[in-house]
Parts: structure tokens; sequence; C-alpha cells
């Protein structure tokens, strides 16, 4: 079996490219001055400055629904950044989502090495699948050869992964649901990762929907990539994870 493979200098792609952001308009905007505007500068603060480089998750809140200072907020590395890659990835998150959701209550950005979500309205613990917040994101090139066999591998390396994710290794006082790899498909190697939020009920149901939305469409891609606020995944045929 021969794929078709991306030469590129740059392929290892270990940067933090801003990606996408949705900001949540149902919940409203802030005035200048508000308590809530108080309350966001402060939990966001906690995001720049927080203690938890070490294990790349962190969900904090201010306040107690309905008050009208509420605020919670979820940060999370992708699983091979961490340290000071994490902490820098914070702060341009920080930054991106007060440039981009300007006055918005609440809003989700996502970067290469990292997501931050802010909300007005608090979730239930532990968290259940928001399937809204969700997109995908294709290598430009399809595949060459048998695409249909080139799919199946993938899903079957993904399930191999996913199964990594349920012996997860619990870093401090959290719960890392990340696994990556790399596997022969012929002359090339597929490199794959896939991660959860430590606090998403069904951990495998997300991965999998994930999954299954990457091959949805009939021409088959080289690479990609389905992020959201409870899981994540991606494959190509270059590396891209930090070793």
């Amino acid at each position: 079996m021969q794929f078709l493979i991306i030469h590129s200098v740059s392929s290892l792609n270990l940067t933090n490219e801003y990606l996408n952001h949705k900001c949540f308009l149902d919940q409203g905007i802030y005035n200048s001055g508000s308590e809530y505007e108080d309350s966001l500068n402060i939990i966001l603060r906690s995001v720049r400055l927080g203690n938890y480089y070490k294990n790349g998750f962190m969900r904090t809140s201010i306040g107690r629904e309905p008050a009208p200072d509420a605020v919670t907020v979820m940060f999370q590395c992708r699983g091979d950044s961490y340290g000071s890659k994490c902490r820098i990835c914070a702060d341009t998150a920080v930054a991106g989502f007060r440039r981009r959701c300007l006055r918005n209550k609440g809003g989700i950005i996502w970067y290469d090495q990292c997501f931050l979500w802010v909300s007005a309205i608090g979730e239930e613990m532990p968290i259940n699948t928001n399937y809204k917040n969700i997109f995908s994101m294709y290598n430009p090139n399809n595949v060459r050869g048998d695409a249909k066999l080139f799919a199946k591998r993938v899903v079957d390396f993904f399930s191999e992964l996913t199964l990594k994710v349920d012996k997860n290794t619990e870093v401090g006082s959290v719960v890392i649901l990340y696994a990556e790899g790399k596997k022969k498909l012929g002359k090339n190697t597929l490199y794959a990762m896939v991660q959860c939020v430590e606090l998403t009920i069904d951990c495998k149901s997300c991965l999998a929907w994930s999954i299954a939305k990457l091959f949805k469409n009939k021409d088959i891609k080289q690479g990609g990539r389905v992020l959201g606020s409870n899981c994540e995944v991606r494959y190509e045929l270059y590396p891209f994870i930090r070793s």
C-alpha cells in the first residue's frame, strides 16, 4: 500500500497558530465597569498566572448563578504541550478571546496547542459532551491509492489510541486523557493523537463521534482533525507531535 506524503520543512507545526473561535452570542454582552467584567478580569488573570502547567488543565468559577458576576472558565493544553509552551498558549488564548469576543460574556477559542472556554452559564459536573462547539479541519491533499483501506487503517489506529486513553495517567490531582502514536502504513508513517477533557462524562463516545466525523466525506484526506470543548482527534502523514 502506498500513499502520497507531504514534504515540508515546517511540517512539525509546533506553533500556537490560531485555528477557530466561537462567541456565545446567546449569553449576551457585558458593560464596561460591570461586576461581570471585574469577575472576568480576575478569572482570566488566573488562567495566565495559574500553577497548572505541569498537567495542562484548569477549570474554575467565580460567583454563583444567577448572580450577574458568575463566570466559569476551562482551559486545556494539548497533551504534548506543557510547561512554558502551555503557559505561552494560555497567554495567547486569553488575548485572542478578548480581541475576538470583545464584550461577549462567553465564547471558546482554539489554538494549535490549547483551547480556552469562557461562559456565564456553568455546567454540571462531570461535563456532558457538547456537540455544538465542534469543528473540523482537513489537510487539502487527497489520498492516492486505496482511500477506503487508508481510512480503515486510520480508524483502527484511532481505536488503539482510544484504548490507551482508557488507561489514563494521573498527574498530580488531574487525570490526563491523552494518547498519541505513530504506525507504518506501507512506505509511509501515520501519526495520530486523541485527547479528552478530564471532566467529560464519556470520553470514548466523544472520540468515536469525532473520528466518524473525520470520514463522512467521500474524498479521504491525508490528514484531518476534529476539535471541540470535550475532545480532540488528529491524524497526519507527517510528524506534528512533540516527542
